[in-house]
């Protein structure tokens, strides 16, 4: 057992410790438990207001069972995304989840943060290849769900459920997940249009092209200059860009991309650059997400037909954007400029009008802890919320994980 001289830290070495650590939390004191990882994503939801135990998974990093040929690998939750992404690149494999600063991301920091990147278009998400999970409870049961074993917890879908969970069910400690090969070639058009019109054009043209793009990005002016920059690319950056990407056998690439740019010079954007050594500018896409000096970073979920309606609304106020446009899920951060509660209310209340008109929802990824008592962090509540609260009830029925990161009484919705 690891804990630092506070003992406001507990690194368990296997899960049997974290099982026997948790079974004697919730006998004793029942102090509150905070499931740590990479700790990329704390900031998300509500600070709580409760001392407690971070509980780290860095220890639980081992890799249980990689039988390659079968295309399936078990690792332990606190495995980093970059040591995974090894360890598969080694056979030949992938995990298609892009995953910002995956050089910290553990797998279960990212299970529980529902993360996805650029690719989801073409590969989907991390719940479209877990296959198996483990988990422990608050009071240091331990259950399975998925792959060989099917243990479920009162009826419900674990492996799903675990997933976007921000710990406050139960503390993933395992995952099995299906695997990819790797692909032959990866290229990204680069494709700088004229105005936002453009964009649209090209975007319902799209519907009708005879390629398969793994990933269609949209970025306004300021993100597709941060993102060259980050890329070390020497790219136009004027006004809107979309960004294609493919990837697969090298032939079958290099016909997309010359297809694609075809096609796009025929819906009226003509300025296309092919980059073919593609890494780069895939993690400056991905990494994009990632808030560091912002005053306020969202993400916003709508109808995909809406997208460019919202990036024009958003870029009029000073966002630097990025959009998955194929999925309807934007990515914004306020401007530097932006240093008071009332200056951050007024850009956001349109944009969370409009995501809500367009069936869906802005939440808060990170802000000053403050704002929180005013702005909506999870968005326009809705009926899901009360199902979501007596699972939280069932499961956790004492609030011992994570209390107050998704439901907690200073709370606000958009909907008041």
């Amino acid at each position: 057992m690891t804990t630092t001289e506070s003992s406001d830290e507990f690194t368990p070495a296997t899960t049997d410790e974290a099982r026997d650590f948790l079974a004697e939390n919730a006998a004793g004191a029942g102090r509150a438990i905070f499931p740590v990882g990479g700790r990329t994503a704390l900031h998300y939801g509500y600070a709580s207001t409760q001392p407690g135990i971070a509980f780290s998974t860095l220890r639980l990093n081992r890799t249980i069972d990689y039988p390659a040929r079968d295309m399936t690998i078990t690792v332990e939750a606190g495995i980093r995304m970059d040591e995974l992404t090894e360890i598969l690149k080694a056979e030949g494999q992938r995990l298609p989840i892009d995953v910002p600063q995956s050089s910290r991301a553990t797998l279960g920091g990212v299970l529980a943060t529902n993360t996805s990147g650029p690719r989801r278009f073409g590969f989907g998400t991390l719940r479209d290849y877990l296959i198996g999970i483990s988990s422990i409870d608050a009071t240091g049961k331990t259950f399975s769900a998925g792959g060989r074993v099917v243990k479920n917890v009162a009826g419900y879908d674990l492996c799903k459920l675990m997933i976007g969970s921000l710990g406050t069910l139960a503390v993933i400690t395992q995952a099995t997940l299906k695997v990819i090969p790797q692909p032959e070639a990866s290229r990204i058009l680069w494709c700088a249009a004229a105005d936002w019109q453009a964009v649209e054009t090209a975007l319902e043209n799209l519907l009708t092209s005879a390629t398969r793009p793994v990933a269609l990005e949209v970025l306004n002016a300021n993100a597709a200059h941060e993102i060259a920059a980050e890329a070390r690319l020497d790219l136009p950056a004027d006004g809107p860009v979309l960004c294609i990407g493919f990837e697969g056998a090298t032939r079958e690439t290099e016909w997309e991309t010359e297809t694609m740019t075809a096609e796009l010079q025929t819906a009226g954007i003509r300025d296309v650059a092919v980059v073919a050594d593609a890494e780069p500018l895939w993690f400056a896409l991905t990494d994009f997400a990632t808030s560091s000096d912002e005053p306020l970073t969202f993400q916003a979920n709508l109808r995909p037909s809406r997208l460019v309606e919202f990036a024009e609304l958003a870029t009029s106020a000073g966002v630097s954007l990025a959009a998955h446009a194929g999925n309807g899920i934007v990515i914004g951060h306020l401007p530097d400029t932006v240093t008071t509660l009332d200056a951050a209310v007024k850009i956001l209340s349109p944009l969370q009008t409009l995501a809500h008109e367009a069936d869906g929802n802005l939440v808060i990824f990170d802000c000053d802890e403050t704002w929180k008592q005013t702005i909506p962090v999870f968005g326009q509540s809705r009926q899901d919320r009360a199902l979501m609260q007596r699972i939280k009830q069932q499961l956790d029925p004492r609030d011992i994980l994570n209390p107050g990161r998704v439901f907690t009484k200073n709370a606000v919705s958009a909907a008041q």
